[in-house]
């Protein structure tokens, strides 16, 4: 029992076992990112997403969009498993370290032996069939059997509390289907509050709170960034990036009004997707492209000045909307790419119909890509 290999083996038991629980606690329980040089949890994801995505991009349509939406439930369902192996593992070398001190019906010992007594005892089975006979190996048992339920415990806790953040998120999500179009875009979002900007400015600080509150949560939770939208043309990431342009635009170019609320807005939201930047992705992509090329903004204008939205277009106000993007567009598109989601339009079709107004009974679709037309009664912004 004082062998080389038994001590070694002790210690790598008891290595494993502080590993994980660590891990967890610093996963579910501990409400704050670390930066440390090592944490396994951000390691497993940062090494098994790159496969998935490379896979799920393969497939086309929705089974592409299905396959890339399971994978926070399922790679959560697989690091739950993960760590539980691991601690089997770790008691089961304890055990063996210890001399295997097992009582058991037939002569069957050794570390096969080990790591049953540690399964059935984490897992708090209790079939039997191995019984620790020394002292210390009972407690250890005990202690083991203790660290299992609450083990159980934690995980369902932690549960809701995921889920509870993920519902939270995506009601705001789906209220701005009707308020900035299906995908969002600042330009529909301006437009349709065309003559409005006390609402707006309203609306604008409630979109602060939300980025505030979806900072914290995924923050807390990285795994959340993870859970995509209900529908295909949603996410968190556009949601977020579309209040960036709204709140840049406001900024650069608004004559009156709402500039102080977009102000308050801007700053969080621009906080929250630095922040996330930096637990998705390695560093900012070294070429941006243009999300608005001047094709792109000279329709921008146009369509809001026909709309009725009071801005200036000035070479200074369009300089400041410039400086005011580069602060943000670096990290939204980092983060796109890296989650294999859609960027934020600046631009959205006044002609295509919100989610809202679409339906898989009654609609009427044009051509060969399913384009639902909307009647004269649906155009009401």
């Amino acid at each position: 029992m004082g062998s080389l290999e038994h001590v070694l083996a002790g210690i790598a038991g008891w290595a494993m076992i502080a590993f994980v629980l660590r891990d967890a606690f610093e996963t579910m329980i501990l409400p704050r990112r670390l930066n440390g040089p090592f944490r396994f949890t951000r390691v497993y994801y940062q090494s098994i997403w790159p496969l998935w995505s490379a896979l799920a991009v393969r497939l086309h349509g929705r089974r592409r969009e299905s396959a890339l939406s399971l994978f926070g439930p399922v790679s959560m369902l697989l690091l739950f498993v993960l760590w539980a192996v691991v601690l089997v593992g770790g008691f089961a070398c304890v055990y063996w370290s210890l001399g295997s001190p097992l009582q058991t019906p037939e002569p069957l010992r050794g570390f096969g032996m080990d790591v049953y007594l540690s399964g059935v005892t984490l897992l708090t089975i209790g079939i039997g069939g191995a019984v620790p006979h020394t002292a210390f190996s009972r407690v250890l048992a005990v202690g083991e059997g203790g660290l299992g339920l609450g083990f159980v415990a934690i995980i369902i806790s932690y549960l809701p509390v995921l889920y509870g953040g993920f519902s939270r998120r995506e009601t705001s999500i789906s209220m701005l289907d009707a308020r900035a179009g299906s995908p969002p875009s600042a330009s529909e979002l301006l437009r349709r509050h065309a003559g409005a900007l006390d609402e707006l400015q309203a609306y604008l600080a409630e979109w602060e709170r939300w980025s505030a509150e979806l900072l914290e949560s995924q923050i807390s939770y990285p795994v959340l960034g993870y859970f995509r939208s209900q529908h295909v043309n949603q996410s968190w990431l556009a949601a977020l990036g579309t209040m960036l342009d709204t709140c840049a635009l406001l900024l650069a170019c608004c004559e009156e009004g709402c500039t102080r609320q977009a102000q308050l807005t801007f700053a969080i939201a621009r906080h929250a997707v630095v922040d996330l930047a930096q637990i998705f992705i390695h560093q900012l992509p070294g070429t941006v492209p243009d999300r608005l090329p001047d094709a792109d903004l000279s329709r921008l204008k146009s369509g809001l000045a026909k709309a009725g939205v009071p801005l200036r277009w000035e070479a200074a106000n369009v300089r400041q909307l410039t400086a005011l993007r580069q602060l943000y567009e670096p990290h939204v598109l980092g983060i796109a790419t890296h989650l294999k989601l859609e960027p934020p339009r600046w631009i959205g079709d006044p002609n295509t119909p919100d989610n809202w107004q679409r339906s898989p009974w009654d609609r009427s679709v044009t051509g060969a890509t399913g384009r639902v037309e909307r009647g004269v009664a649906d155009r009401h912004y």
